[in-house]
């Protein structure tokens, strides 16, 4: 746009001409632009970025020692408008000049301060200095619209004249001795750890002599073994092999000892039992066939009945062959006529023994001595 002007970053835009309402001779801008009118203002910029000024001056100590002193100072322009303005008015037509001015503000100061200092408190307190220094020329660099940062003291020296050199002397002398102290000390402590090297090495060397004799002694041990495990393990193989076939034999006798008890023992035995039975049954036979003989009538004539009972029931139940029998109760009614048949048949048996002159029974069965429903009466019934 046309007038309109944009300061930089680090710049302050400086508007004069026309009517300026404020007391400044001029408007400041900062940090935006403004519109200018052509040929009724005119702008200017002042810098506002960090300057630098060197002072390397010769300064009299209250002890009358010249000292040499080089120093630095960091300033700006201060970033309030009453700052700007200050600045503008002294040193917007030749800024360079704001660094020869701050350099010889704090000769000054610097010329002042040291005049009232030894030697040894320069030397020795030389951030107060700075310090002091600064104090002194705030005011002062504030009136033409300037800010310090820093101010760093280089070097303090009085070129030939030795002062400063003899003041050291007594450090020195001290740092020389302790140097000194701690050197031999250092060497006394490279000798003895020297030393300990040399023990820890003959150490290790005649631990690694006996290591390395024990290690020979062990491969003779391991040779020796080796040239003799073929042998022994040879025999210890033929001993293992023994009690194998001794186990073996031993197992085969116990098994023969059991064949034997199942093929001979036990078949002898059972054999024998088999004799005292037979034994035993024949004079049992022979008891028997005793008595036998001794009532061999009886027994003849009571096999003979017995023979003809089959026949003796028969003819009974031939009877009932041509007989009108009415059967009331199913199968227990035939059950009982065959019981009447048999009881009849015993009852012939015991008539016939009784006629020959045989003993009767103690006790007639049930049977004989009353017939069932299915006995005499069922024959009867014809």
């Amino acid at each position: 746009m046309l007038g309109y002007r944009v300061p930089a970053p680090d710049e302050a835009m400086l508007i004069s001409g026309g009517k300026n309402r404020g007391e400044t001779p001029f408007r400041v801008v900062t940090g935006h632009g403004g519109f200018v009118m052509p040929f009724i203002r005119k702008v200017r910029f002042l810098k506002l970025s960090m300057c630098e000024a060197e002072v390397s001056e010769t300064c009299v100590t209250h002890q009358g020692i010249a000292l040499n002193v080089r120093a630095v100072i960091a300033f700006k322009v201060g970033n309030d408008s009453e700052s700007i303005v200050n600045a503008g008015q002294r040193f917007l037509s030749d800024q360079d000049q704001m660094s020869v001015l701050a350099g010889r503000i704090f000769a000054g100061h610097l010329r002042s301060i040291i005049g009232s200092m030894t030697v040894e408190q320069i030397i020795q307190e030389r951030q107060k200095l700075a310090t002091e220094v600064l104090d002194g020329s705030k005011e002062e660099m504030a009136r033409i619209g300037l800010t310090v940062d820093a101010l760093q003291i280089q070097s303090i020296d009085d070129g030939k004249l030795g002062y400063i050199a003899a003041i050291a002397a007594p450090h020195n002398a001290a740092i020389q001795r302790q140097a000194q102290i701690a050197q031999a000390r250092a060497n006394q402590a490279a000798a003895e750890a020297e030393q300990e090297s040399q023990r820890k090495q003959a150490e290790y060397a005649r631990q690694t002599s006996v290591v390395q004799a024990q290690y020979r002694a062990e491969v003779d041990k391991v040779q020796a073994e080796a040239a003799q495990a073929g042998p022994l393990a040879s025999a210890q193989a033929q001993r293992s092999v023994l009690a194998a076939q001794t186990e073996l034999a031993q197992r085969a006798a116990e098994l023969r000892q059991q064949q034997l008890v199942a093929e001979v023992v036990k078949p002898a035995e059972a054999e024998a039992e088999r004799v005292r039975i037979l034994a035993v049954a024949d004079a049992e036979k022979m008891k028997i066939q005793a008595e036998a003989a001794a009532s061999h009538n009886r027994v003849a004539l009571d096999r003979m009945l017995i023979d003809q009972m089959p026949e003796i029931v028969k003819q009974a139940a031939g009877g009932l062959a041509g007989a009108n029998v009415t059967v009331l109760n199913g199968a227990d009614g035939i059950g009982e006529i065959a019981t009447g048949l048999v009881g009849q048949g015993l009852a012939i048996f015991e008539s016939l023994r009784a006629g020959i002159g045989q003993p009767q029974p103690s006790e007639a069965t049930p049977a004989e001595r009353e017939p069932g429903p299915g006995g005499a009466a069922a024959l009867g019934r014809g």
